[in-house]
Formats: C-alpha cells, structure tokens, sequence
C-alpha cells in the first residue's frame, strides 16, 4: 500500500497535472483500491467543511494586503528608504534586498509576492550599480522566501490546518527563526563581498546619506506599523489571526486611500490577483482534506509511522534522514504540494518520536523555503527570471545556492538550540 501510494504521488506529479487534480486523482484511486467501502461520497462534505474552517479565512485577506502594496507603490518607497542604510556595507543593495524582503515579508505572508514585489523594484539597479547578477538575483529570490517564515505566513496558517496546531503559536515560533534566517543571509552576502569583492558592486555615493536616511524613515513608518497592527493584535489578546488579519486589511486600504493611490484600476489588480491565487489555494486544500481523509480511513498513516518507526533508528538520526528527504524532495515538487501531500504522514512520526509539531513547523517551513530556491522547480527563481526577463537561468540557480546553505544552517541550529522556536511560544501562550 505504502509503495502504491508513492509510486502514484510520483507518477501524477511527473505527468505534469494540476496539483489539486493529482492529490484528488490520487485519493480517488487508493479509495478505490484498497477502502473497504467507497470513499468518494464524502467529497461534497470534505469541501464544505474545509471551505468552512474560520482560520482560512485569513489567508485571502493577507494576500489582498500584499498586493495592496505591490499595487500601489508601497514597496517602491520601502526599498529606496532601506538602501542609504546599507551604502557604507559591502554588498549594498544586496543587503537591501534582503532587508526590504524581511519587511514585506512581515506584512504580505507570501513568497512569490514578496520575490516578485522586491525584484520588480530591485533589479532595475543591478545593471546600474555594477552587481554580480547570480549573487544579486540569488539574494532576491532568497529573500522572497522570508515570506512563508516571518509572520504572519499563508503556509503557517495551512499547516496549522492540517495539524490541528496554533497559528498564534506557530506566528510566536516564527519571529526569532525569521529575522535569523535574513541575518545569516546578510552575513552570507557580507562574507562573499569580503572574499569577492568585484562580486558585490563598486563602491556607492555616500554623501549626504544622514539626511537620506532620516528622510526615508517616514517610508518605513507604513509596513512595521502594519506588521505591529496584525501581530500585535494577536498576543495583546483583542484579535484572533482571522480578525488580525481584517484588521491588516483595512489598515492596508486605509493607508493606500491616505497616499491617494485608491484607485479603480489599483483595486480591480489586486482584486484579481487575490482571487487567482486564493482559488488555486483553495483547490488544493480541499483535494488535500480528501486524500488525507482516504489515507486515514485505509490506514495508510498508521502503517508509514509504524514502517518508519520499526527502524528503530534514534530520533535525531531519523529526523535528519527526513530532513534530507525534503531537500531532494523539495528539488522536484512544489512547495505546496509537498506540504499537503507529506504533512500528515510526516507529523505523526515527528511526533511519535517526541519532537514537538509547533517546533517541527518551522523547521519545516524553512525546507519549504530552501524548495523555493533549487532547481529544476524552485518557484521563486522563476519568478526572479521573469521579473528579470533576459539573461540565463543559470545564474539564479548559482546565485542561490549559497542561501540554501544559510537555511541548512539555520536548521542545524534550530536542532542544536530548539529553544529558539520555542521559547517565545511557552512564554507568550496565545489563544488559539
């Protein structure tokens, strides 16, 4: 049963189908086979009560915030306000990217958005300043990544979904994990400027930068209140993530209205965007619930925790060997896909072995991440290749690889000090 499934999974993801197409086919056929009555009648209901689950509410609303923002500009200001404080660091606007990524980041809780967002604004001044443009894209499409770590994040709140966890925990172990992971980039991009020095840019203009800098804080004013509106909200007590997430939501369009950028044609873009990508969300999710539902009912999870733990190998050796798993998985399947479709086989061995599911989470979320950025289907660099629309691929794929080796050892020292995703969880103890 468990090599069937395997070979299924596999073989309809090789056959290039939409991804909810492939995990309902999936679940159609191990229905099929191996229930002992048939599973499909449920379907109707799987869709509704999933489609019903308050917490996923919030997801359309964050992506409505993020591409209020792309829309209207606010991520231009955002960038240029970020780059005089970087003029005087080797790398530059290298280390601006990832900053500005961090910060939309905290605002958007999307990948794709913040790497399409910051390379839009971004790479118009890679050829100008004399950068290298596998490490300057490589940072761009890194930096996207941030998106599904620092709070709030889409995936965090579908893996909260799947595993009955909190998303108000999840968010709690996210932040010290999150600015980590775009300070080790940071540190990456200096280490390579210090080796390579003609591979970080020449020198800038750094006069007059004091005045620069003051004068763009009133830029940076926007996106940290936002991300303090929806987090805030949240472990002070007066907002659930779903309403945290309205209350971003109104602060967004409140701030957009302020700038006078309201528009119709504004509005019907972002209105459109959201929609595209809620849909396809949406879609997924459900055909998700209803092979996890099949995989349950035929007890196809109960037999890969009982194969996986009759190894008997210790918990940190088997918890790398999963975590191997991932980063080879993570180079052929998308990363929402590989969530839906490993995560409720994946956490109950995690769990059986002791490790916590709200830890594993973000564990988790940075293999997701370090997906992102590795060929052959390593979203966000096609999306940086796009944005960048000339040039070979080939340079996102080199210049990413040293932020896969920032997010590797992130993970090494998340396992090493898992207080570090914790500690604020434990301390701050959010509703659910």
């Amino acid at each position: 049963m468990i090599g069937t499934a395997f070979s299924l999974l596999i073989g309809l993801m090789a056959l290039s189908l939409p991804v909810a197409a492939a995990l309902g086919l999936m679940g159609y056929i191990l229905s099929q086979k191996y229930a002992f009555f048939p599973l499909t009648g449920a379907l109707g209901e799987l869709a509704w009560n999933t489609s019903n689950d308050f917490i996923l509410i919030a997801a359309p609303m964050f992506i409505m915030m993020g591409e209020l923002m792309h829309r209207s500009g606010m991520s231009e200001r955002l960038f240029s306000a970020l780059a005089p404080w970087f003029a005087r660091v080797p790398g530059r606007l290298i280390h601006t990217n990832i900053a500005a990524s961090a910060i939309f980041a905290a605002t958007s809780g999307s990948s794709v958005a913040t790497a399409a967002t910051i390379g839009t604004v971004a790479i118009p001044n890679m050829d100008k300043g004399g950068y290298n443009p596998p490490l300057f894209l490589g940072s761009i499409a890194a930096g996207g990544t941030l998106g599904i770590l620092i709070p709030p994040s889409i995936n965090m709140i579908i893996y909260a979904v799947l595993t009955d966890t909190s998303v108000a925990q999840l968010y709690a172990a996210g932040f010290i994990p999150g600015f980590m992971l775009a300070g080790l980039f940071s540190l990456t991009v200096f280490a390579v400027a210090i080796w390579r020095p003609g591979l970080a840019g020449p020198a800038g203009e750094t006069a007059g930068l004091w005045p620069r800098r003051i004068a763009g804080l009133k830029h940076l004013v926007p996106p940290l209140g936002l991300f303090l509106t929806v987090v805030g909200s949240i472990y002070i007590g007066i907002a659930t993530p779903t309403e945290a997430a309205a209350l971003g939501l109104m602060a967004t369009l409140g701030l957009v209205a302020a700038n006078g950028q309201l528009t119709l044609p504004v509005l019907v873009r972002a209105f459109e965007g959201t929609v595209r990508t809620t849909c396809m969300i949406m879609l997924i999710i459900i055909a998700a619930f209803f092979l996890n539902f099949v995989m349950v009912s035929i007890g196809l999870v109960k037999a890969v925790t009982d194969s996986v733990l009759s190894l008997g190998l210790p918990p940190t050796a088997m918890l790398l060997a999963i975590i191997a798993f991932y980063l080879i998985l993570g180079c052929f399947m998308e990363t929402l896909s590989m969530m839906i479709a490993t995560t409720p086989v994946v956490v109950p061995v995690i769990t059986a072995m002791g490790y916590s599911p709200i830890w594993w989470g973000i564990i988790f979320v940075i293999l997701m991440e370090a997906a992102l950025i590795t060929p052959p289907v390593g979203l966000n660099l096609y999306v940086v290749q796009s944005v960048r629309g000339r040039g070979p691929f080939s340079d996102l794929c080199i210049g990413a690889l040293p932020f896969v080796g920032a997010m590797i050892m992130m993970i090494g020292i998340l396992i090493a000090f898992p207080d570090l995703a914790l500690w604020l969880p434990s301390l701050l103890q959010p509703n659910k």
